[in-house]
């Protein structure tokens, strides 16, 4: 990023000129996380575009929630092979946004009325819908259970196993997580992951094979904030959610109705894709291999070497934005497919990474402060700043860092944060050894930094 013009007066001292006092005013006014057009990828941005024209729901809302119907209702037959693991379409997404201005309920509305149409049009290639709220494993696995008996009649399989969830109150999922032997977030894990879910019990024997759910949740930031747990924010639960922040984007005392006609078109399109690749023939799974294009391995391999394994810093943020990367690659098939092929192109990994800056912007809004955010970031600066002075110095020991990199004008608690950082990075940025002072000098030993 381009350094700031620091003579300007609105801008304060620099960082060689701050005192201790200048940088403890850090900046505690902020924008809400906007994201990039590039997100709105063809039909993906039509849906959205359609949506919100004459509404107050913001576009990038409807985009999502259609984002994650679609994977659903590609199924399982889609697969992407990277290293050992066939990454499918399986997306959950949770919508952020403060009760009355989210206009959460509102943003899943038309990709409702694109389902009826499609119905209407092949029932067969749209799959189950869930809106009445989930309370347990047991409860999930009964909506695709692979058959079971009871008393003396056999209950068939249900053999579509697609399964698109709405929550539109998030809140009941984190506090069913929150009793005691609920297993329903472990079992939510399974799914994204697409593993069979079996039964928490001996005695209970409904169990389903061969998953595909996907999940698309809404909830306030107080609720979420409040309601989920450190353990899920650390076991790998909510960082299989994008989240992504979207507010109304107008004030309209009577939005439009979007009109039969664009429904019916966009349904159509849909059906094309799920024609594309087979998503009536339920049985069929992993038969469609998918493939990354040559530049678009390139363009994956520069972006999963920065933006994508980035030490944002915080420890909380961190642990949910663990998944950016396959979120990244399941994003760009979805949107591969919808321009029917198998292919994914340098455009679709773009546009998927356009959603990942967003949730990453959006997981930064809602979980860190305003003034957190600020002290990170001027953590964050100079500890690019200490190992580029380390890289053209070789090594150097804290006292030379704070009187040669910042000329004792930042603070030792500072300098050590963003030794901190450095050295808790993966792969570390740096490392540090102890060394011996002399034999007739006093003192613990002195601490050396060095890059990596």
């Amino acid at each position: 990023m381009p350094k700031a013009d620091t003579s300007s007066p609105l801008l304060g001292p620099s960082l060689d000129e701050a005192t201790p006092d200048a940088m403890s005013e850090v900046a505690i006014h902020r924008n809400a996380p906007h994201p990039h057009r590039t997100c709105l990828y063809g039909l993906v941005g039509e849906v959205a575009c359609a949506g919100s024209d004459g509404t107050e729901t913001n576009p990038f809302a409807i985009a999502a929630n259609f984002i994650t119907y679609l994977s659903c209702a590609i199924g399982r037959g889609v697969y992407l092979p990277i290293g050992n693991t066939w990454h499918h379409n399986r997306i959950f997404c949770l919508h952020i946004g403060r009760s009355g201005r989210g206009r959460k309920g509102d943003a899943v509305q038309l990709v409702l009325r694109i389902d009826q149409a499609l119905r209407e049009l092949d029932y067969r290639f749209a799959p189950q819908i869930h809106r009445g709220g989930l309370s347990s494993r047991e409860g999930l696995v009964a909506l695709m259970h692979d058959g079971y008996r009871q008393g003396k009649h056999e209950i068939p399989a249900v053999d579509d196993k697609r399964l698109w969830v709405v929550e539109s109150e998030f809140a009941n999922v984190l506090h069913q997580g929150r009793r005691d032997g609920n297993t329903l977030s472990a079992a939510l894990r399974d799914c994204w992951d697409g593993v069979d879910l079996k039964p928490a019990t001996k005695s209970n024997r409904l169990y389903a094979s061969h998953p595909h759910i996907c999940l698309s949740g809404a909830i306030s930031p107080s609720e979420l904030t409040a309601l989920i747990s450190a353990r899920e924010l650390t076991n790998g639960f909510a960082n299989r959610f994008l989240m992504i922040w979207a507010e109304r984007t107008r004030i309209l005392p009577f939005p439009k109705e979007t009109p039969l006609a664009t429904v019916e078109r966009l349904a159509r399109k849909t059906l094309e894709v799920l024609a594309f690749v087979r998503a009536d023939r339920h049985e069929e799974r992993d038969h469609l291999r998918m493939e990354l294009s040559p530049q678009a391995q390139w363009r994956y391999a520069q972006l999963y070497r920065s933006e994508l394994n980035e030490d944002v810093g915080d420890a909380t943020v961190g642990a949910l934005l663990e998944r950016r990367a396959p979120m990244l690659l399941r994003l760009a098939m979805l949107l591969a497919l919808t321009d029917l092929q198998t292919r994914i192109d340098v455009p679709h990994i773009d546009a998927a990474m356009a959603w990942i800056r967003h949730a990453t912007a959006s997981v930064r809004y809602v979980f860190v402060s305003a003034a957190d955010e600020a002290k990170l970031a001027q953590v964050l600066e100079m500890s690019n700043r200490v190992q580029a002075f380390l890289r053209e110095r070789g090594q150097a020991t804290r006292s030379q860092i704070s009187s040669e990199c910042f000329r004792g004008k930042v603070p030792k608690a500072v300098i050590d944060a963003s030794l901190e950082h450095l050295l808790a990075a993966t792969p570390s940025m740096i490392n540090v050894r102890w060394v011996d002072r002399p034999a007739d000098t006093p003192g613990t030993p002195t601490r050396v930094y060095r890059p990596v």
